[in-house]
């Protein structure tokens, strides 16, 4: 993609709408946080002092939207006092340019590495670099500075209260995430009935079992309806894929086909009423005809074999989802019972166990190709250099330049362009609509910081549909914050445009000197995706083999492992789409491709793992030999690809072909284990050229880019396209 089209492209995603759902019940509790700590502050102090009360409530009821499976009062209670910490120790320092640009680096920096823990950590942090470059100018003493950074963390706290005192989709998140899993594969399910070797996104359930880790104390009250279903979620996924599958399920055509599509309609019937009920709290609802699909009939099923088996094993798990789903009720479902002390649940860990996690995550990040290193280094410079460019513009209020910089940076190249586009036009709007009111209503405090609490909640309202949107709100809560502590409009909004603007630019501009680009990096990412899939695949041969309690952990592990691997391809993927770099070792069709192979690779595994219970240790000496060669093979061909060499797949060949001469194995692993080699030699043809061919297909890709720009151009552009 060139510079032309990335920033059309930013252009239309920083300004377009998110269909997400409006929380107002969420956005009126936290917008009356604001309220209870601004208005006694006001009243029993001074402008100033409501602005630091206003500040404190208003970045830490933000926090609470940020997606995150922790406690929301912990959230407010951890940006309330990371805002005071950063109040006082940035007013400490802000004596002298030559003490506090020192620290402003180092604080920014640190911020910036707080990706690293995550986005909400990272979001988080960045408002605490905005706290200080703020309230420094408020505090004329260290004992006023106390009393400022106090009163921002009784923010934090008020917004904590008011979510403990009403509480409103206790565990919500929770159930959704849960949900959305039961929906993707009841999605999988009812796509398997119209290509049955499509393969499954493991997103969702990636995001449902994070979501499933909780502290000591969320076990004690998580809803039962929260325990079981991802676990069959997980064990269906296999069930459905080798019942749909043409190879190792039901025929391609005739009756046993039609009967594999009325049970993959009936899962997905059931899944989907599992999934509403464990997101609503309410009982299950399935037809009558829909379990009477699911019975498999011993005298009368037309399927026969492994495809039988999966549809009896289909139908049990879903028996075991319904019963579990069952447990919600319409209350939003029992507490868990007291669990012994060895129960198993996955562990989340708590505030203060958290600190050496962050120090192992901080320290994987300290290397200098990483993405999260190049940014706070990148957020360090800009918010310094901002600070010094306003400092000697003739403006007043010259933090805001720095503060644009350090809301609007992320660690990839589009989310910044985007947000720092957003930002200017929603501020341009926000401050022209709250300008005209200031004007319309003149001077009274006590009016502007009504106007103010009634911003901030609208802004809240609109967080999730879309930055700029947001941000209209957000530009009129400051100005009327201003407008509070008596400061004129002429003198306010010019200097907020042009800071504004100065800020945005300065991000824009060092992500384009100093940037951390996903292109060049793309074959590392599908070499790991390879290197751990490989080891998924060789992990389900052994647990074939030998279907045993540790074998099937070790089974487990892999699969996550390589969902990882997979989920870290999506991501620099999707983000080298819309850089502006040429292609380095894989075309935007040859990374297709090879994503296509590789999902097909991680299919077969897949159906594989669902003979597992059923599989005979007869054969163990057989598919170990086939699992050292596979993840001998594609460790192997994971290096190669990353030196530019083709892959080479002949151990893989060869004890395939050991297979079909010694016989035996029953047929449905050797179908699958061919499906394997199928997709490994796709990969190899994906993969493979010499450096002439590459250079000449990265040429041709060039030329096509340069073309569709062209077509776009002539009035089918990302406006034409509808989004």
């Amino acid at each position: 993609m060139t510079w032309p089209r990335a920033f059309r492209e930013v252009l239309w995603a920083g300004l377009k709408i998110e269909e997400t759902r409006l929380e107002p019940l969420l956005a009126l509790r936290t917008a009356f946080g604001v309220a209870i700590v601004m208005g006694p502050a006001l009243w029993l102090g001074s402008p100033a002092f409501a602005a630091s009360a206003a500040l404190g409530a208003y970045s830490a009821g933000a926090a609470t939207f940020q997606r995150t499976w922790r406690p929301r009062k912990v959230i407010a209670l951890g940006a309330g006092a990371g805002l005071a910490v950063s109040t006082l120790v940035g007013y400490l320092g802000a004596g002298r340019l030559e003490t506090f640009l020192p620290l402003l680096a180092l604080w920014t920096f640190v911020a910036g590495l707080a990706w690293a823990i995550g986005s909400t950590a990272g979001i988080v942090a960045a408002t605490t670099v905005g706290s200080m470059l703020v309230t420094v100018t408020l505090p004329t003493s260290v004992g006023r500075a106390l009393e400022h950074a106090g009163i921002i963390a009784l923010g934090g706290v008020a917004q904590a209260v008011l979510i403990l005192l009403f509480p409103i989709r206790r565990w919500g998140a929770h159930r959704d995430a849960l949900a959305d899993a039961l929906a993707a594969v009841a999605d999988y399910a009812r796509q398997l009935r119209h290509d049955p070797t499509s393969p499954f996104d493991p997103e969702p359930l990636m995001t449902a079992r994070d979501a499933a880790a909780v502290t000591p104390s969320q076990a004690r009250s998580r809803p039962t309806a929260l325990h079981g279903p991802r676990g069959l979620a997980e064990r269906i996924v296999p069930a459905v894929a080798a019942l749909a599958d043409p190879d190792v399920g039901a025929p391609a055509e005739g009756p046993g086909r039609d009967r594999a599509r009325e049970l993959l309609d009936a899962a997905a019937d059931v899944l989907d009423a599992a999934a509403r009920s464990i997101r609503c709290g309410t009982p299950v609802e399935v037809q009558a005809k829909t379990v009477d699909v699911l019975r498999v009939d011993e005298e009368h099923e037309v399927l026969e074999g492994p495809s039988r088996q999966a549809a009896e094993r289909l139908a049990g798990l879903l028996g075991e989802a319904l019963e579990i789903a069952e447990s919600g009720t319409a209350r939003g479902g029992r507490s868990t019972p007291h669990r012994p002390a060895g129960a198993h649940f996955l562990v989340r860990p708590t505030m203060f166990r958290l600190v050496p996690v962050i120090g192992r995550a901080v320290r994987r990040e300290l290397r200098h190709d990483s993405p999260v290193f190049r940014h706070a280094v990148r957020l360090a410079a800009v918010a310094t250099l901002g600070y010094l460019i306003a400092a000697r513009l003739p403006l007043g209020h010259g933090y805001w330049a720095p503060i644009t910089s350090v809301m609007v940076m992320r660690p990839d190249f589009h989310q910044t362009y985007a947000r720092a586009v957003a930002r200017l036009a929603g501020t341009l709007v926000g401050v022209a609509f709250a300008t005209g009111v200031v004007r319309a209503l003149g001077p009274d405090a006590h009016v502007f910081g009504a106007l103010a609490v009634v911003s901030a909640g609208l802004s809240y309202a609109l967080i999730r549909t879309g930055y700029a949107y947001s941000q209209c709100f957000t530009a009129a809560y400051v100005v009327f914050l201003l407008g509070m502590s008596g400061q004129a409009w002429e003198q306010t909004v010019p200097e907020r445009m042009v800071l504004t603007a100065l800020g945005g630019s300065l991000a824009m501009l060092a992500y384009a000197v100093f940037p951390a680009w996903e292109t060049p990096r793309l074959l590392g990412r599908l070499a790991d995706w390879l290197t751990a899939n490989g080891r998924y695949a060789a992990a389900v041969l052994r647990s074939y083999a030998e279907p045993t309690r540790e074998r099937r952990a070790d089974m487990r592990s892999a699969q996550l492992a390589s969902r990882k691997a997979r989920a870290a391809w999506q991501e620099a993927y999707d983000q080298a789409k819309r850089e502006p770099v040429r292609p380095r070792g894989l075309t935007s069709r040859e990374a297709k491709e090879a994503q296509e192979a590789l999902e097909g690779f991680d299919r077969a595994a897949t159906l594989m793992e669902n003979h597992v219970s059923q599989a005979d240790s007869t054969f163990a000496l057989e598919t170990e030999g086939l699992a050292k060669a596979l993840e001998t093979e594609t460790a192997q061909a994971a290096a190669d690809m990353r030196e530019h060499r083709n892959p080479d797949w002949g151990r893989v060949r060869e004890v395939l072909q050991a297979w079909e001469d010694a016989g035996g194995l029953s047929p449905a692993p050797r179908r699958e284990a061919e499906l394997q080699k199928r997709a490994l030699e796709d990969l190899a043809t994906a993969v493979s050229r010499t450096p002439l061919e590459r250079d000449i297909s990265s040429a041709r890709e060039e030329q096509r880019v340069r073309a569709a720009e062209v077509a776009e151009g002539d009035g089918s552009g990302p406006a034409h396209r509808g989004g």
